[in-house]
């Protein structure tokens, strides 16, 4: 039986208004949480000097490398709490190649040197990363310039570490004391 305009209409009107309701009912300032592999991770072929150039071809800061492997609980909620946020995907790729590596991961992947490898060789045996998540900012000559291991508390500690390596903090001064230097900052205000 074929429905009549008049029924596709009514239907779209009660969809449009459980969708009007369910952004009413957020949290002012809230927003809807995007996929994190979608949204925050770009999409590549494990190939990172073409990364780089990219990169650079894109004007952004570097590239983030974020290991991860498949059962880490803590990367799942990285990705559940704080890469699916909108703010974070845009500030991030505004600035950022964003990758991901599976620690355990078989895939080839080119290193910055043009050497191939599994991930996993890559991950362990070049930045000898063991636990996850580990998040590693490159500059755009492929050199690593900052490395924060494990997850963040939360959004607001993220974009300040964002923050923290676009703004060179790295250079004179540790993340711990950073986010320090925010949090007393962000009292005062």
């Amino acid at each position: 039986m074929q429905s009549s305009p008049n029924d596709r209409s009514r239907t779209l009107l009660r969809v449009f208004l459980l969708l009007a309701g369910a952004l009413a009912s957020l949290p002012a300032g809230a927003t809807t949480p995007r996929d994190a592999e979608e949204y925050f991770f770009n999409e590549t072929f494990g190939n990172l000097p073409d990364e780089l150039a990219l990169a650079k071809q894109e004007h952004k800061k570097g590239i983030l490398l974020f290991f991860e492997q498949e059962d880490c609980p803590f990367c799942h909620r990285m990705k559940t709490t704080v890469l699916n946020q909108p703010e974070v995907q845009d500030y991030f790729r505004k600035y950022f190649r964003i990758l991901s590596v599976d620690i355990e991961g078989d895939l080839e992947l080119t290193d910055f040197q043009g050497r191939t490898m599994t991930q996993k060789d890559f991950s362990f045996k070049e930045y000898k990363v063991r636990a996850t998540p580990v998040l590693a900012f490159f500059d755009l000559d492929g050199k690593l310039i900052a490395r924060h291991t494990g997850p963040t508390k939360g959004v607001e500690d993220f974009l300040w570490l964002g923050e923290y390596v676009v703004d060179g903090h790295y250079r004179s001064e540790n993340f711990a004391r950073f986010k320090r230097e925010k949090r007393q900052q962000t009292a005062r205000e």
